[in-house]
This record gives structure tokens, sequence and C-alpha cells, in this order.
């Protein structure tokens, strides 16, 4: 009997062999599939006041200035005067600026074995309500616009027998609605309708939507905080009811520095460039490649049962290392397995898993004060370093009380990081001294008056909590702050004079006048030599009140 059973064994492995090899046929013919990607939306899509020439100041992107010839383009950009592609060329920057589609184009395509193509509609100070409208389209009409576009790009691909799909629609834009009063209560019910109609008019039903964050780091951030939340929730509403849309977090990505105290409203370069990898990292996340890499610590660093002195990184924009590059540490670079660190960067956009070594660990190459600060106190005994960072955030985000921008608030997100990493140590067998709160005042804050005249009683308010809600009535906070802008308005504000009346009034508060950085070549933000510097002064002023 057992014989009879040897054909139906053979039958069912050759059809299993059948099987993989139709398979694997099907995967080679997928592989070759061009994957179109649809960039829409206003002025942070089209890539106002990103500068080509700019590029090459920011290593992690170098040759992005020039062309991609592996993928397509096809765009159609501006208002009155359209600029246009004419047809499919190979990927490269718009003229003398570009949108997220550069940075986007490389991940992507250095990522996938597929080729791809990116197809662009945007334009500048244009609305979801009207000009984008599916039902209604008025003003500059764009939504026709840009399906007759999408189409046209579509049909010279059937023409040339090229297979393709539609592989995903990346989508900015928002902030001309939150100034319209009738058109910001319904932008999540515009926004639904907008995707909708998309993948009825492509026949595309299961259409990808990855829609990004307005960027809470800009001026608007404060000047229109309240209209920028009333977008934000509109889009984290229609992303959490719809499995096939993502939110995009964008408020940790480089901003413009413009204006006379150095504010703005758009990405600009390094802006774009980072934006085009949020969305590459949304799309390859959800083809199952994974995007970041871990660098767990392979040998715990302190002996068992010895004690650990806990160091507290924390702040915004340049405690986070906006636009410092681990490319231009040299031999720097390299991990320090004899100190421990966790961190939270983006206000959680990228968290470490665990312990890792003191190293570069920005979302982007980049780094912040940790590891000058690390080095200038090697030899100091066990010392571990926590950082947690949100760029996006402004002072008033990190009092116990918030803003009406509860999404924003990082006060109680912050003191649970500082609870668990002293937990986390004694779980390990380790006495813990919290050394203290290193905090860089936020740049924002110092550059836009209504806030300025707020911040030190913002920031004392946070000092004042964190010491009750962590049991240590006498914890040492070491604040840090950069020469302020000077600008008219803004210099009657003496907020070196307010940090300097609490440190007079609290021992335990450390004023650090971090006035002697090296020349910077933009207001607000440090480069590499100054986050560098910065590290040494906040450990310098640790070695002097210790």
């Amino acid at each position: 009997m057992r014989y009879a059973f040897i054909p139906v064994l053979l039958l069912a492995s050759l059809s299993a062999l059948l099987a993989e090899t139709t398979n694997a046929a099907d995967r080679a013919a997928d592989s070759k599939t061009l994957r179109v990607f649809i960039f829409a939306g206003q002025s942070n899509m089209v890539g106002t006041h990103s500068k080509v020439a700019d590029i090459q100041r920011f290593p992690p992107f170098a040759d992005l200035d020039k062309p991609q010839k592996d993928v397509l383009f096809s765009y159609k950009l501006g208002r009155e005067q359209m600029q246009t592609s004419d047809g499919w060329i190979a990927m490269q920057p718009t003229g003398d600026y570009f949108g997220p589609e550069l940075s986007f184009a490389r991940r992507v395509s250095q990522n996938i074995e597929a080729p791809i193509a990116i197809i662009k509609v945007a334009s500048g100070g244009t609305t979801l309500g009207k000009d984008w409208n599916p039902d209604m389209p008025d003003g500059f009409k764009l939504y026709p616009l840009a399906l007759d576009h999408v189409r046209a790009s579509l049909a010279e691909l059937d023409r040339k027998k090229i297979a393709y799909r539609v592989e995903g629609f990346m989508w900015h834009q928002g902030e001309n609605d939150m100034f319209d009063k009738a058109f910001k209560p319904i932008y999540a019910q515009n926004l639904k309708n907008f995707i909708a109609c998309w993948r009825r008019d492509l026949k595309a039903p299961k259409l990808k939507f990855y829609i990004g964050e307005l960027c809470t780091k800009t001026i608007w951030g404060m000047d229109n905080r309240d209209n920028m939340l009333a977008i934000r929730t509109a889009q984290k509403a229609v992303t959490a009811a719809d499995p096939l849309t993502e939110y995009i977090p964008t408020s940790h990505d480089a901003v413009e520095i413009g204006g006379d105290a150095g504010l703005h409203y758009h990405y600009g370069t390094l802006g774009q460039l980072e934006h085009g990898v949020n969305y590459a990292n949304a799309y390859l996340r959800t083809t199952g490649i994974k995007t970041g890499s871990d660098s767990p610590l392979k040998v715990w660093p302190y002996a068992k049962g010895s004690s650990v002195k806990l160091f507290i990184l924390a702040g915004h924009r340049n405690m986070e290392g906006e636009r410092s590059f681990q490319q231009e540490l040299g031999a720097a670079a390299s991990d320090d397995a004899q100190i421990a660190f966790k961190y939270s960067v983006g206000g959680g956009f990228k968290v470490s898993k665990g312990w890792e070594p003191l190293g570069p660990a920005g979302p982007y190459d980049t780094f912040g004060p940790e590891l000058s600060f690390g080095r200038a106190l090697q030899g100091k005994g066990n010392i571990a370093i926590a950082k947690f960072t949100h760029s996006g955030t402004q002072m008033n985000d990190w009092t116990p009380e918030g803003t009406v921008a509860k999404d924003m608030h990082v006060y109680p997100a912050f003191i649970a990081f500082v609870r668990s990493a002293i937990q986390e140590l004694k779980d390990k067998g380790h006495p813990v001294e919290l050394a203290g709160i290193f905090y860089h005042a936020g740049e924002n804050d110092m550059a836009f008056g209504p806030y300025r005249r707020q911040a030190a009683k913002w920031l004392q308010a946070t000092v004042a909590q964190s010491r009750v809600d962590l049991a240590m009535p006498s914890m040492k906070w070491y604040v840090s702050q950069q020469s302020p802008p000077d600008e008219k308005g803004l210099h009657n504000i003496d907020s070196t004079a307010d940090l300097a009346a609490i440190a007079m009034a609290d021992p335990a508060f450390i004023h650090v006048r971090a006035f002697d950085l090296p020349p910077q070549r933009e207001k607000l933000v440090l480069d590499t030599a100054g986050i560098l510097k910065l590290g040494e002064l906040l450990a310098r002023s640790y070695l002097e009140h210790p």
C-alpha cells in the first residue's frame, strides 16, 4: 500500500515546484514594473525657498543636484504661468529649486529593484477648499489640471508599452486653508473627499496616500498655533480612519532660515531633502523594507553594582542637532561603547531600542551636543546619557500645563522618559545619581517677541514641576542659551537677564551663556562646529558646578 502513495507524493512535489517557479517568474516580472508616485500640494511641495546651489552644504544629500537618470519625472508647477517638463525626463531639480522628490527618488530607488517614476503637480498659495476641490474646482482649478497631467503622463507610458502601477500619492498642503474661516473647519471632510475622488478617477481603490504634517517649527507654529492645530487635527482624523493613508510627521525637519530674526514658514533646502526621506521611509515600510538600523551595546560598560551618573540632555533644534552631520566628524563619529546612551528625538520620531553606545543617532546622519559632552566627561567615573528632544516644539510645550496644542505637549513624555532611564539603570543593579538636566533654551522662542517675553517664566514652571514629579527638590538644571537675536522689536526683551535672575534666586539653576560659539552662517541653528562647542560648554558647566 505504501507504494501507492509515491505517485501522489511525486505529483505534490511537482505541483509545489511548478507553483514556486511560477511565483518566481511573477516576482521577476513585477520587479520590472514601473512604480509611479504622485506628488501634489502647495508651496512646501513645490519647494519654495529651496536652493539647488545649497544642496552641497548638507553631506547626507551630496550629488542630489545632479540628474538621476534611472528615475522618470514629469511635472507641472506654479499658478498663472506653469512650469512643465513637457513629458517624461530624468529626475532632476526643477530649475534652481526642488521639492521632496529628489531625496525620495534616491532613497526608494536604492532600496527596491523596480524602477520608479514621479508625477508632480504643485502650486503655492492654494487651498483644498477651492483650488484642489474635486467637486467644485475654482481659483486655479488644480484638481482637474492635476488629473489631466497625471492621465497624460500615464498615457505616455502606455504608448511606450511600459508596464506600471500607481504606487502612492504624497500630499503636502493645508497652510492656506487654515487662514480661511470657511475651509478650516471642513478640512477633514474635504481631504477625505479629495482622496476618494483620486482613487475613483484613477480607478485605483487601494491607492495609498501619505499626508505630510504642517511643520510646527515654522513661525506659524507660534503665531498661528491654533490654525495649525486645526489642520493637523483634521489630517490625523482622516489618516486614523483610513488604513490606506499615513500621517507623515515633519516638525522635526529643518526649516528655512530667513526674516530679520531667522524665522520662516517654508522648509527650504535641508527641510525638503529630509521631507523626501520621510516619505520614502514611510513607503518602504509598507513594502516590508526596514528603514533604520539598531546599534545595541554589545557589552554593558559598567561593573555590576557600581554607581552610574545619569545626565539628561533636552531641548529643541540645536539640542537635537538640526544642522550638524556625522560626515563632518571624521574619526570622532565612531561610537563610544564606554558610555551608555538612550534617546528619543523629534518628539518620538526616532527612539533607541534600549541603551546604545554613545554615537551619532539623529534621523538624517545628524547628532547633537551629546558627543562632545560625553568626551569631555571621560574619566569622570561611570556616566550614562539620556537625550529627549523635539525640535518642533516651543518652550510652552514643555510646561506642565502645555497649550491648546495638546499633541505638542511634551512635558509628560519627558518626565516619563527620565523616570524610565533611571529605572532601567537601577534594574541592572546600579545605584543612580541624576547629575542634572542639561537644557538648551528654545531658539525659536528667542526670535519671536511674544514668546521671548514669556520664555523664562515658562522654563521656571517646567523646572519647578519636574523637581516635584521626580521627587528631587534640589535637582540641578543646566540651562544653556546662545546669543539671542537682537533685531528691532526683540532687543528690548532681555531674555538673558530673565534667565540670570532665575539663576540668582535658585542655586540649582545654572545659566550657561553660550555666547562664544564659532561664527555661524545662519541665525538660530548651529552647524557641526557650533554643536561640538555647545557640548563642551555644557560639560564644563557641570565640572564647575557639580
